[in-house]
């Protein structure tokens, strides 16, 4: 199979970078990425694995994805799935308010981009949350960190992280 390619960008900043697909690594899950694309939402910086963006969706696969090619030290450029419930999502702590996109839906998936090194997959609140690499960056990880660092710096607040063919 040849390889797949995705953008990932950051909409209003105009920033965007390309990733590979790590089909041999993560088959299931970036079978299911692939049919769901393109995906966009509001963009969130994490609050507890340090360097990483994400946007919450509900969940488009036919069946989740099993714990394939997981981490808890993911590095800069790779990309993450993870899988919640709104009930582990749905503590004040977290800060996403009344009217969150996961609100109502029992699944959420996380898709998450590692801009920047020395990430640890620990919550306070439920212990070490690994997950599913199944992508890397391989074109422009320098300016879309640069961007996500002003999202931590400036609010994310109006931004969409989108996810789409390349």
């Amino acid at each position: 199979m040849a390889d797949r390619y995705l953008t990932v960008a950051l909409e209003s900043r105009g920033v965007q970078c390309t990733a590979r697909l790590l089909t041999d690594k993560a088959p299931r899950t970036c079978e299911a990425v692939w049919q769901a694309l393109p995906l966009a939402g509001d963009v969130y910086h994490a609050k507890y694995a340090r360097n990483e963006i994400y946007a919450l969706f509900p969940a488009f696969a036919a069946e989740e994805p099993p714990l394939e090619n997981p981490t808890v030290t993911p590095i800069p450029g790779d990309l993450c799935y993870f899988t919640f419930s709104d009930v582990q999502l749905g503590t004040a702590s977290y800060g996403y308010g009344e009217g969150a996109p996961h609100q109502g839906r029992s699944t959420v998936v996380d898709l998450a981009l590692f801009y920047e090194r020395n990430n640890l997959l620990l919550n306070g609140d439920v212990g070490w949350v690994p997950g599913i690499v199944w992508g890397t960056v391989v074109e422009g990880l320098d300016v879309m960190a640069e961007a996500c660092q002003g999202l931590w710096r400036n609010g994310a607040a109006g931004e969409t992280l989108s996810f789409r063919r390349a």
